[in-house]
């Protein structure tokens, strides 16, 4: 049993996978938005022209295996061409939130993430993951998450993420929220508040959901980073139920 969610990084033990971008007709910027958004990270990107295969189509291979594709358009759409604003102002709603098949697959490999000003792109796919585990707390409509946010006032100052957690509170999850006590959400928000000033509320950025015993399978999902730098986190998200299931437990009883 680890007794930190820094600990959770040594159970995840993820084969190498990388991407290949296959028959790319797209402008040189496309493929250069795709390196910015993986840079320095442990995926790598490389290119091939195929015969009797689509254009434009993104592989992630793990093994010399294809485990999932993805057109660029998909990441262009969902990633790419899309900057944090738009999630803090509410610009894109919940139920229009998508992470492509292939970053979805690269659940439980280790990312080093920067933020703004050291990268405008690579902060940006734990706010995707974020919000896609957000939308399935949603659609499931019942189980618990739990989110943390290092400053509560975010939840009043982020429209975006305000409306967020009024529509996951409202569809009858069970919401927990996690921060520095500068504000209290739970006076305009269906949520319970988590309050302190330790490593995990100020240096932590977990999005945790388990569903109901009665929900479909497949629904687990969790992210988890820690800031152990400004403005840089270490982080993986993971769709496995028993290690989704142990990090939530780990959460409700350490804060």
């Amino acid at each position: 049993m680890t007794d930190s969610l820094r600990g959770f990084f040594d159970e995840i033990d993820a084969p190498s996978r990388s991407l290949v971008v296959v028959n790319r007709t797209e402008p040189e910027p496309v493929r250069n938005l795709l390196d910015s958004l993986l840079e320095d990270q442990s995926v790598t990107i490389s290119e091939r022209d195929l015969p009797d295969t689509d254009a434009d189509v993104v592989l992630l291979v793990e093994d010399g295996e294809v485990v999932a594709r993805s057109t660029l358009d998909e990441l262009l759409e969902s990633v790419l061409l899309i900057n944090s604003d738009l999630y803090k102002t509410g610009t894109i709603d919940l139920d229009e939130v998508s992470l492509p098949d292939v970053l979805s697959g690269l659940d439980e490999v280790p990312f080093r993430l920067r933020g703004y000003p050291h990268s405008n792109k690579e902060k940006l796919l734990l706010i995707v993951v974020s919000r896609v585990i957000e939308r399935i707390a949603a659609e499931v409509g019942g189980g618990t998450l739990r989110a943390s946010f290092q400053r509560l006032s975010r939840l009043r100052d982020e429209r975006g993420t305000h409306e967020v957690y009024e529509a996951v509170g409202n569809s009858g999850v069970d919401v927990h929220v996690y921060g520095v006590g500068d504000a209290d959400p739970s006076s305009s928000l269906p949520v319970t508040v988590h309050q302190g000033r330790s490593y995990p509320y100020r240096r932590s950025w977990f999005v945790v959901f388990t569903p109901p015993e009665e929900a479909d399978a497949g629904r687990h999902a969790a992210l988890v980073a820690l800031e152990d730098e400004p403005n840089v986190w270490d982080g993986f998200w993971t769709f496995r139920p028993a290690l989704v299931d142990r990090i939530d437990r780990h959460i409700a009883t350490a804060l």
